[in-house]
């Protein structure tokens, strides 16, 4: 099949969840043997192709609203014209609205809706009626809805009346050697870790604040930035009173320090609470870091039983500490929740689940198709 994955910033995978997704399916697809074009939003690139995935990569209004929108209303135009692809994957329900182009052309669209993206906190309200909005446009509009948590797929047949179909993401099980922490002046099992950006709904005030209210020993490691405010990425900073255990590293790209850090945290702490299933969380496990996740309902799906939870900076404080207290249960706890999301989460089978939609969806397609023509 041709297959086009549309409404990311594209790969290489430098950003997020979508983009990880993109390029972990997209690279699986093609090892089956299909064509797969991804559309890229990433000023400079040049490259047109990566892992066996062919890329066009288009310009986007550089404006938080309009961004995301801007650039899949080109990357459809070029669909529509230049590659007309057996089934399209539309990653953010935001881009519901341009589903039906897709349709005139004949051409059958999944969306991932992704998580409860109106509760992020840079959205004003005119953003958050929009958001609301298009994700029933998504729920009526496009052939499947695809959920990445159980918590989605539920408020989308409880809202919308629609059965999702639910493909969560995968996690990279990695055991990295501990080589280059030097790099950062860290030791195995050393420091508590945050990865994030700086937004309210990630509650990295928090953890900071918490933290830093606590007795602990090992220094608090935070890595992310603000994207567009800077304003809490004030406040975070100053959640750490200047303590001197609280060290702010800014965004590491670099992958495989990434997965040395999880790996080797005496903490990960997971502070994302308006997503489905989040890419770090698994990246976090998957590399054996015991987590500690801001308690809502698709954290506990994806740590179930392995996790222990906060709400409240006091809490951060008492589970660092409890931490502390037993190095050795918790990186039992860490090694148990790697076993766990190894046999649930895997890029594989995520990316079986994909073909499997795409075959059902062209099938489809191809009947209403013939039906018509027999009227």
């Amino acid at each position: 099949m041709r297959i086009a994955l549309l409404g990311t910033r594209g790969v290489p995978a430098q950003y997020g969840g979508f983009e990880t997704a993109a390029e972990e399916i997209g690279q699986r697809l093609v090892a089956r043997g299909h064509d797969v074009v991804v559309y890229c939003r990433n000023p400079g690139q040049t490259i047109t192709e990566h892992l066996g995935m062919r890329l066009v990569n288009l310009p986007a209004l550089r404006t938080q609203a309009v961004e995301t929108l801007s650039h899949t209303a080109l990357s459809v135009a070029h669909v529509v014209t230049h590659e007309r692809p057996d089934v399209a994957f539309m990653f953010n329900a935001a881009n519901a609205p341009l589903v039906p182009p897709l349709h005139h052309a004949g051409i059958p669209v999944a969306i991932h809706v992704d998580g409860l993206e109106w509760e992020r906190a840079k959205w004003g309200d005119l953003a958050v009626r929009y958001y609301i909005w298009a994700e029933a446009r998504a729920a009526r509009w496009s052939d499947a809805v695809i959920a990445d948590a159980h918590g989605i797929a539920d408020r989308i047949l409880r809202v919308h009346g629609v059965t999702a179909t639910y493909i969560p993401y995968g996690a990279p099980i990695v055991s990295p050697a501990p080589d280059r922490l030097s790099e950062l002046g860290l030791q195995a099992r050393g420091y508590h870790l945050v990865v994030a950006r700086f937004e309210p709904e990630n509650h990295v005030r928090e953890i900071v604040a918490g933290y830093a209210a606590s007795t602990c020993r090992l220094p608090l490691i935070v890595v992310g930035d603000a994207a567009y405010s800077i304003g809490y990425r004030d406040q975070v900073h100053a959640a750490g009173k200047g303590d001197p255990r609280v060290r702010f590293v800014g965004s590491i790209w670099d992958a495989d320090l990434l997965d040395t850090l999880y790996a080797h945290a005496a903490t990960y702490l997971h502070g994302h609470s308006v997503g489905g299933t989040n890419p770090s969380l698994l990246r976090a496990m998957g590399a054996g870091a015991p987590v500690i996740a801001y308690d809502v309902v698709f954290n506990r799906e994806v740590a179930a039983q392995a996790g222990e939870w906060f709400r409240l900076p006091e809490d951060v404080a008492r589970a660092c500490e409890a931490a502390e207290a037993d190095p050795a249960g918790t990186t039992a706890r860490g090694l148990a929740g790697q076993a766990d999301v190894a046999a649930r989460y895997r890029w594989d089978a995520v990316a079986e689940a994909y073909a499997t939609l795409a075959h059902e969806l062209v099938d489809r397609d191809r009947q209403r198709v013939s039906t018509r023509r027999g009227r």
